[in-house]
């Protein structure tokens, strides 16, 4: 393929941004309110679209949400803010000696600092049959289309993985009149986040809405002549499937990375800055691997953009540092709430109160006089106030035997001993 140069005739200095995506784009809003005139920058895009928010797909594919109201930067902002946006064109190739990138369709353009932000794919079960046609991840506009599309035609739809996505595959598809079931290797829903009681309430509420569930279920095939028409299991037994969702997670999008040398891991190495090895290269997202850890949830991601902004402006004094995650699940009439370590352990004191009247499950977990983690069903509004304190590493002594009733009745309780000391 003949390399097409970008031309430019600046003194600028050029940032190049692989990845149209969240955390790229949120990289580049921040370095904006920094430093505006700094950089000549350049996008490069998988997709042919503006950047959005993935996160709202799942109520697009309910039919909540249409595609523009999900849009976060549109074509007019980038021309707005003088940045070259190749969408629709990835990148092929990262020349580190001479500083450039190459994209598909031979664009290629020198840099003097580079940001990776590359996400990751969907993991796809190599089970015989995962290739056929009706079989899809739930990434991005192209798969809720797709979904959509389905939803007109066909009647049962498999999503395998029952996590927090998996969950919110499965809720969009029965809104748009599809038969849905889930099917999970664990015998936990959203095992990464819940603990079993508040998983069994979960299950419990999404089969009166209309979903079935094969948990301790492992998928041997998926089975079709020319499209997929089932999904057969170890045992033997298998389900009708006219489409299978793949939500058995996301792995970090690092060939790029690897093929220009740099160092990775499970994901991109970088340090408290969001560098590469390479001192030139940076990376943010789901890409990245940060002392040991990889990140899915947007809060730690928007944490990382601040903290690379902020170096890429040469205003460097700030460290990323990891902090708990929140997770909240968007299934409507379903109120969850998970924040930090909800597991617990030997040195750990479990506060648990039960209403299954009301439907409601609050479990705290405490390690001396902090809350380090908490799970609530049915109310979940005070799971901010619990997620601060878990941020914070506040000392509840004094609030303890009223830290399960929330925050409202903790205010009052210290109210009342400031009246008796006043």
């Amino acid at each position: 393929m003949s390399t097409v140069p970008a031309t430019r005739v600046t003194t600028k200095p050029s940032l190049v941004v692989i990845g149209n995506g969240m955390a790229g784009m949120r990289t580049v809003e921040e370095l904006l309110k920094l430093a505006p005139n700094l950089y000549d920058i350049t996008v490069f895009g998988a997709e042919p679209h503006g950047n959005y928010n993935r996160i709202l797909l799942s109520p697009v594919l309910a039919g909540d949400k249409s595609i523009d109201d999900i849009m976060l930067n549109t074509r007019e902002w980038y021309a707005q803010q003088g940045i070259t946006l190749h969408a629709g064109d990835p990148v092929e190739h990262i020349d580190r000696r001479r500083r450039t990138v190459r994209s598909q369709n031979g664009v290629e353009i020198q840099y003097d600092r580079l940001l990776l932000a590359t996400g990751s794919k969907p993991f796809i079960i190599p089970v015989p049959g995962h290739t056929l046609p009706g079989v899809i991840a739930f990434r991005d506009i192209q798969d809720v289309n797709a979904m959509l599309a389905a939803a007109q035609h066909h009647r049962h739809a498999v999503v395998i993985g029952g996590g927090l996505l998996g969950l919110e595959a499965a809720n969009g598809l029965l809104r748009q009149g599809m038969e849905v079931t889930v099917v999970h290797v664990s015998d936990t829903l959203m095992n990464q986040q819940l603990d079993k009681p508040a998983a069994a309430l979960l299950k419990k509420a999404l089969e009166l809405k209309g979903l079935r569930f094969l948990l301790n279920a492992q998928t041997a095939e998926i089975v079709g002549p020319e499209r997929v028409t089932a999904v057969r299991f170890n045992d033997g037994s298998d389900i009708p499937a006219d489409l299978v969702v793949m939500t058995a997670g996301v792995r970090p999008n690092i060939a790029l990375a690897q093929q220009a040398g740099l160092h990775c891991e499970r994901a991109i190495v970088v340090d408290d800055t969001l560098q590469t090895y390479d001192p030139r290269v940076y990376a943010v997202g789901e890409c990245v691997q940060h002392r040991k850890a990889t990140f899915g949830l947007v809060a730690p991601i928007w944490d990382q953009a601040r903290v690379c902004a902020a170096h890429l402006a040469g205003a460097g004094h700030r460290r990323y540092v990891q902090q708990a995650t929140a997770t909240k699940l968007k299934v409507t009439g379903v109120d969850l709430y998970s924040a930090g370590d909800f597991i617990g352990a030997d040195d750990t004191e479990d506060l648990v109160l039960r209403d299954p009247r009301r439907g409601v499950y609050k479990r705290l977990v405490l390690k001396g006089s902090q809350l380090i983690g908490a799970v609530l069903y049915g109310d979940v509004k005070d799971g901010p106030w619990y997620f601060d304190m878990i941020q914070k590493r506040s000392n509840i002594s004094a609030i303890r035997h009223q830290l399960l009733f929330g925050q409202a009745l903790c205010a009052a309780a210290s109210a009342a001993i400031d009246t008796q000391l006043a």
